[in-house]
């Protein structure tokens, strides 16, 4: 087991993790990714790491690394009234506490690539497809035409994995729900009344299917979102180019016409451009016939809404996969063993995510913390005894 060869698939944090935690056991692995560098694209906003991403960080071995870059005070959650904009939820961490730190998603990622060996990544290697050989290996296809056999890829390339169709028919479907992205930059300096109107961490207004969040990243960064549903080319309905900033400000100002003007204000000050993210999920409870050689992990296999907790499983499912393969001596058992251990554990997480979409598309508001619990306690009840 120590020189069998190992291909992810996908230089998320869920295949970084994996990577990392066999490398701690001695075990060889080489990641390709498509990204032609670590630092070629941003890497999303902030995480906030539950008792299972928290789980991982520990398998992973970088538990003081992690909390030297962790931000507790970023648990705070402001919940807006849409229409006066007064604060109408509020939601504070008690001093220090770690329960669920928030951690810039490219800052955890910088952390776990920055703890492989030298050479571990291979970038700009984007993945066409894998297949079976036969002899219970797996050949991983590459774009540029080139193919390399290992004793088991990885999948870890994310909702539209090309690894999974060697395992599964299935495909992400919409939910018929859109974020729109921005950003704003230097927020205490630049817009300082919307930090105060940001806080800490995240801040929410919702009425019915509309929402604006707001995320602070470290650094004065700040993540804005804008949540409605629509059907999933409604900006070509409306005819809207992306490349055109003004007009795609313009019409969401409309879709938010009437709401307070400080929430109208993260639309109108934003620094950036904006980015069209349509929501897509994978069936609760999608599975499939183990198939030697090949598996998957995070969104790849279980792609949920962003409620905060597919990012956490990807990186379990990463440390699980690589501790069932350090603590077995045939590989194809340890892979069955982290099967039935994830895909346990990713139906019930998205039940539990099913539930919640239920609830957060009325008008009521959202504890937070519950909503957490809620989560974290469906997947312990899903995990086995002992």
């Amino acid at each position: 087991m120590t020189s069998v060869s190992i291909a992810i698939v996908g230089a998320g944090i869920g295949g970084l993790a994996c990577a990392r935690t066999l490398q701690q056991y001695g075990r060889p692995v080489t990641v390709f990714e498509r990204e032609p560098s670590a630092r070629s694209r941003w890497q999303g906003g902030m995480l906030d790491l539950h008792d299972t991403g928290q789980a991982a960080i520990r398998a992973a071995g970088l538990v003081e690394e992690f909390r030297a870059l962790a931000r507790p005070e970023g648990q705070e959650l402001r919940g807006l009234d849409p229409v006066t904009g007064e604060l109408a939820h509020h939601e504070l961490p008690a001093d220090a506490t770690m329960s669920a730190p928030e951690i810039d998603r490219g800052q955890l990622r910088g952390l776990l690539l920055d703890s492989l060996a030298r050479g571990t990544v291979c970038w700009g290697q984007p993945a066409a497809a894998v297949s079976q050989t036969g002899d219970g290996t797996a050949r991983l296809h590459l774009d540029d035409g080139t193919s390399q056999d290992f004793a088991l890829v990885v999948g870890a390339d994310g909702a539209w994995s090309r690894t999974r169709p060697a395992l599964s028919d299935a495909s992400p479907v919409y939910t018929g729900e859109t974020l729109v992205e921005t950003y704003l930059d230097d927020v205490d300096t630049r817009h300082p009344a919307l930090a105060r109107l940001v806080g800490s961490g995240t801040m929410a207004a919702k009425s019915g299917r509309r929402m604006l969040s707001a995320q602070r990243n470290s650094d004065g960064h700040v993540r804005v979102y804008a949540g409605f549903q629509a059907p999933r080319d409604w900006h070509i309905a409306a005819g809207l180019d992306f490349e055109d900033t003004a007009a795609v400000r313009e019409h969401l100002l409309t879709v938010f016409d009437g709401w307070h003007d400080s929430l109208l204000d993260l639309i109108r000050d934003s620094d950036g451009g904006f980015v069209s993210r349509p929501l897509h999920v994978l069936p609760v409870g999608h599975t499939w016939d183990h198939v030697p050689g090949i598996t998957l992990l995070g969104d790849a296999a279980h792609l949920m809404p962003p409620y905060g907790i597919g990012a956490n499983l990807a990186m379990l499912d990463g440390t699980d996969l690589a501790m069932a393969i350090a603590t077995h001596d045939d590989l194809d058992q340890a892979v069955r063993a982290y099967e039935n251990l994830m895909l346990t554990r990713a139906t019930a997480a998205a039940q539990a995510c099913a539930d919640l979409t239920a609830t957060i598309t009325s008008d009521t508001v959202i504890n937070v913390d519950a909503a957490r619990q809620h989560l974290n306690e469906r997947i312990r009840d899903a995990q086995p005894a002992g």
